[in-house]
């Protein structure tokens, strides 16, 4: 590692040179964003949420052909469609693995006998807490903010955030509104020690997604999202307001929200925006470009550290 990394709890249990970890968005989070993350000295993530493994172990191998840096699997619970999830994760020699949408002690004990490091994501202090009771080393603090499926009773992070970190022990990593060195800056005043960004990799040149996807999130304003699905069944989740999330923010079909993701790669690769529902958080509203994830990172890190320095001549007593 170079000596100018940002050394925290951290980064030295990631073994990263940035604390900076990209989201593990379903058919998404495969080798060709998360290799671009890692090698930018960040965390890549794999998702298996799509419940493709078969296609996931290949991207994981072509992952170790693409990065020789370390990257992480995420085990979206309830989404979870292999009983032996663990094992295939231990298989493909990962030692990094976050957990959501589900149970945090369902696999933790497991996952840390093999000698993984396991995070929780959280969106709630009661999560929170049960996370760490579970035995997880780090949690992802998860605003209300961010895209995708969310606890109904969202919460900001700018209360959530310093809330679980005044409660628990473990190192955090903040989700939901962070794109760049700022609000990373404003995570760690808050008690963070690392952020996670979905919408800005989704919007980065190596994201597979389509280019009216990343054009809409672009020109999106800060009010171009809605929350659905908040009385259930099944999930909420936040998306970028189209024609067809503006109809389902009124009202929900009977069939339940999941039902509106039935052509969901027709959205992602295929760029019909009305296909199915384009999951993305209100940090839209601060995306001005498609950008690499190299130069993602490093302004996110040039920035981070002007802003705390600037803060520190500012307001640090002499």
């Amino acid at each position: 590692m170079a000596d100018d990394r940002i050394d925290n709890r951290v980064t030295r249990l990631l073994g990263v040179r940035w604390p900076i970890v990209q989201a593990p968005m379903g058919w998404i989070a495969r080798a060709r964003l998360a290799s671009a993350v890692s090698n930018a000295g960040g965390m890549g993530i794999i998702e298996t949420s799509s419940g493709e493994l078969d296609a996931i172990r290949d991207e994981i191998r072509l992952m170790r052909t693409l990065t020789d840096q370390p990257f992480g699997v995420n085990i979206a619970l309830a989404y979870v469609r292999d009983p032996d999830i663990v094992k295939f994760v231990v298989d493909q020699g990962v030692r990094f693995v976050t957990t959501s949408a589900g149970d945090p002690s369902r696999y933790c004990a497991e996952l840390k006998e093999a000698g993984l490091t396991v995070f929780h994501v959280v969106p709630t202090l009661k999560g929170a807490l049960k996370a760490v009771e579970a035995g997880v080393d780090g949690l992802i603090v998860e605003g209300g903010e961010g895209g995708g499926f969310k606890n109904p009773r969202e919460v900001a992070s700018m209360v959530l955030l310093p809330l679980v970190c005044a409660k628990v022990g473990v190192p955090v990593i903040a989700a939901g509104g962070f794109c760049d060195g700022p609000s990373m800056a404003a995570a760690f005043a808050l008690g963070a020690e690392g952020v996670q960004m979905g919408t800005r990799m989704l919007t980065a040149v190596e994201s597979p997604v389509h280019d009216n996807w990343k054009r809409a999130i672009v020109g999106a304003a800060e009010t171009d999202t809605v929350f659905l699905n908040r009385a259930g069944p099944g999930p909420a989740l936040r998306a970028l307001r189209t024609e067809r999330t503006s109809r389902l923010e009124q009202a929900i079909p009977e069939g339940g929200v999941r039902g509106e993701f039935a052509r969901v790669k027709d959205l992602y690769f295929g760029g019909d925006m009305e296909a199915a529902v384009p999951l993305t958080g209100q940090i839209c509203g601060r995306i001005e470009s498609v950008e690499t994830v190299a130069d993602i990172v490093a302004s996110t890190v040039a920035g981070f550290r002007e802003t705390v320095g600037a803060m520190a001549r500012r307001y640090a007593a002499a």
